[in-house]
């Protein structure tokens, strides 16, 4: 037993070992009690939805806030990550797409893939005794891509899974005719974030002004339609 805990705290495997664990505490946590974390992320999204959107979600900027469970639980479609005028996609695009960090929720891939990156480099340092050396150091760098692919072939099936389940698996809730704040400004094609109180839940929708005027942030806005393609909001001032 004692020779386990050596292999799993050895200096080669301690940082795995240590995020893979903080990441099954976030999982027990979240399951039993529901909380949703608020977590200020300062990132520069460049996801498109049709339209060209660059979405601040820094909440001490004007791009607004993402509460911690949004981003665990985003599912970002392929359609997210093509604008209207179909340029390339960026390489970090490309590799969220194929590994499944997109279509899937993120954290949950997240977890898959660090998990089997632990795992394969646990074991295989564990065979070869270097978990102690520079050997294992490389050991486990090397195993990070593979565990990429390992982790795209074992995630893929919940794909269908996931599409059909609805985030709080009840029934889906219908916005329109209801009242949300704007994260972000909006006019023209420009899109934002907008969060709003629904069944008890404070939820964060794409939103598009809806006569192409300018809605500023923290504005108070009304829900008026819904996209053809259901990825967005049309909206106006409340």
């Amino acid at each position: 037993m004692d020779n386990y805990f050596e292999i799993l705290f050895s200096p080669v495997n301690i940082t795995l070992t240590i995020l893979l664990s903080l990441l099954l505490v976030y999982w027990i946590f979240t399951m039993i009690s529901g909380v949703d974390f608020d977590l200020d992320v300062d990132v520069d999204i460049d996801i498109d939805v049709d339209v060209d959107a660059d979405i601040d979600l820094d909440s001490g900027l004007e791009g607004g806030n993402m509460d911690f469970s949004d981003v665990a639980n985003a599912e970002v479609d392929r359609s997210h990550v093509v604008n209207r005028k179909r340029k390339p996609l960026k390489w970090w695009q490309v590799v969220l797409i194929y590994f499944n960090f997109v279509g899937l929720p993120f954290m949950f891939t997240f977890t898959f893939w660090i998990f089997i990156w632990w795992f394969c480099s646990l074991i295989v340092t564990s065979i070869t005794g270097s978990y102690e050396n520079t050997f294992g150091h490389l050991i486990v760098l090397a195993f990070m891509i593979p565990a990429l692919f390992i982790n795209k072939i074992i995630t893929t099936p919940f794909k269908s899974f996931f599409k059909n389940l609805n985030k709080d698996g009840d029934k889906a809730v219908d916005f329109l005719g209801r009242q949300a704040t704007l994260l972000s400004t909006v006019s023209g094609d420009k899109m934002g974030n907008a969060e709003l109180q629904a069944d008890g839940n404070t939820m964060s929708i794409y939103v598009k002004s809806l006569d192409g005027s300018e809605l500023r942030f923290r504005e108070s806005i009304l829900i008026i339609k819904q996209s053809t393609d259901k990825n967005y909001f049309y909206v106006s001032k409340a």
